[in-house]
C-alpha cells in the first residue's frame, strides 16, 4: 500500500466556555491520507489559540513530497522525523508529524480490517475516566456546578485547577469541592505551571488535609530540577507531561522522581508511534500513564497501554461536544468509565461543515 497524497486543512473550534486565560477556541487540523488501494487515513493535530496553519503547512509543503510514492505505514515516523529536523525536533513539527502518524494508523487498522484498539492491542475493554474542566476564573458556585455534574454522570475522580493570586482562594474552592465529593472518590489538582518553589510548597501544604490524589505541573514544565526541589518538600504525588514531548525527557522526569503519572499529550509527543513507546518505557519504570486531552483518541489508546491510571473526561471539550464529528467515533464515557467499539480504525470521522481557520489580516 502506497501514498499517493496528502491533505491537511486548518479548521476552528470555539469552546463552549472560554478556558482560564481567554482560550476561547481550540484549533484541528485534519488530515487525509491517500493510498494506491483507494484507502484513505484520517489523521489531526491538535492546539488551542496557536499554529495550526503553521502544522497544515509543514504536512502539506514538506511531509506531504516524501510520503507520497513510499509505504503508506506509521513505521515511517522515525524517516519523518529525521526529514523535518532542520525545522526542529519539538514543538511543531511533532504536531505536524501526529497527524500524518495518526492517520496512517488509520490506514494500517484498515488495510488489517479490524479498529485502532485490535491493531494496537487490546489489554482491556474500559478503563477509569475522571471528569477535568479548565476551571480557575469559574465562581465557586460554577464550580461546584461542574463538579455536581461530574459525580451525577457517575465520575469516581476529578480534577480542578488551582494557583489563584492568593493561596486561601484555592484552599477555600479546594475544601468546597471535596466536600461535594465525599471521602471515597478521588481528587486532583491542577496548577497549570502556575506557581514557583515557595509558593507551590505553601500551597500544598494547605492543601495535603483534603488528600489530593496528585498535583498536576507545580512548576514550569521545562524545569524538572526545581520539581525535584519540591519533591523533597511535600508528599503529594506528581503528574507531568502534557508538555513534555520526548521519551528521553519523560525519562529523565522519572529518574529524578518527580513524575509519578505520566500525562504524555498524543498529539504534542508526535503521534501515536512515540506515544506508545513513551507508555512502554513508563511501565518499565513502574509509571501508570494518563493520556493528557484528546478523549476519543486518548480512551482507545488508553485500552492498550501496559499500564494505565486514568482517562481525561474533559467537561464540554471533546471532539463530539465541539461539534467537530460528523458521526459518533465509537468511543463512549459512560458511568465513570471509557469504552471503545470504533468499527475499522479509529473512528473518528469529521464534519464537512467546520469552519476553516483564516489567514490573519495584514
Amino acid at each position: 500500500m502506497r501514498v499517493t497524497g496528502v491533505e491537511a486543512r486548518a479548521f476552528r473550534l470555539p469552546l463552549h466556555r472560554a478556558w482560564d486565560g481567554g482560550v476561547d477556541r481550540n484549533d484541528v487540523v485534519v488530515v487525509r491520507v491517500s493510498t494506491d488501494t483507494g484507502l484513505v487515513g484520517t489523521g489531526f493535530s491538535w492546539t488551542p489559540l496557536i499554529g495550526a496553519r503553521a502544522v497544515a503547512a509543514l504536512i502539506t509543503d514538506d511531509l506531504g513530497p516524501v510520503l507520497v510514492g513510499g509505504a503508506a505505514h506509521p513505521s515511517r515516523w522515525d524517516e519523518l522525523r529525521w526529514h523535518l529536523r532542520e525545522a526542529g525536533t519539538s514543538g511543531l513539527t511533532l504536531m505536524a508529524l501526529a497527524g500524518v502518524d495518526i492517520a496512517l494508523w488509520d490506514l494500517s487498522a484498515r488495510a488489517a480490517g479490524v479498529s485502532l484498539v485490535d491493531l494496537v492491542g487490546r489489554r482491556r475493554d474500559s478503563v477509569e475516566s475522571y471528569g477535568s474542566g479548565v476551571n480557575l476564573d469559574y465562581s465557586l458556585s460554577d464550580l461546584l456546578e461542574q463538579v455536581r455534574g461530574w459525580v451525577g454522570a457517575g465520575h469516581r475522580a476529578a480534577k480542578m485547577k488551582v494557583g489563584s493570586a492568593e493561596i486561601a482562594r484555592d484552599v477555600e474552592r479546594v475544601g468546597a469541592v471535596r466536600e461535594s465529593l465525599g471521602p471515597d472518590r478521588l481528587l486532583m489538582v491542577d496548577a497549570n505551571q502556575r506557581w514557583d518553589v515557595p509558593t507551590a510548597t505553601r500551597a500544598l501544604s494547605a492543601l495535603e488535609p483534603f488528600d489530593p490524589y496528585f498535583v498536576e505541573e507545580p512548576l514550569p514544565a521545562e524545569d524538572l530540577e526545581s520539581h525535584a526541589r519540591l519533591r523533597e518538600r511535600t508528599r503529594v504525588a506528581f503528574a507531568i507531561g502534557e508538555n513534555l514531548r520526548t521519551a528521553a525527557e519523560f525519562e529523565r522526569a522519572v529518574d529524578l522522581g518527580v513524575c509519578d503519572v505520566a500525562q504524555p499529550n498524543v498529539v504534542r509527543v508526535g503521534g501515536v508511534t512515540p506515544f506508545l513507546r513513551i507508555a512502554e518505557s513508563m511501565a518499565r519504570r513502574g509509571v501508570p500513564v494518563a493520556p493528557h486531552l484528546l478523549p476519543e483518541l486518548s480512551g482507545q489508546l488508553a485500552l492498550c497501554l501496559p499500564r494505565v491510571a486514568m482517562v481525561e473526561d474533559i467537561d464540554r471539550a471533546s471532539f463530539a461536544a465541539l461539534g467537530a464529528l460528523a458521526r459518533p467515533s465509537g468511543v463512549e464515557f459512560d458511568r465513570g468509565a471509557v469504552r471503545a467499539d470504533t468499527g475499522l480504525g479509529h473512528g473518528l470521522v469529521f464534519a464537512d461543515t467546520l469552519t476553516p481557520v483564516a489567514a490573519p489580516s495584514p
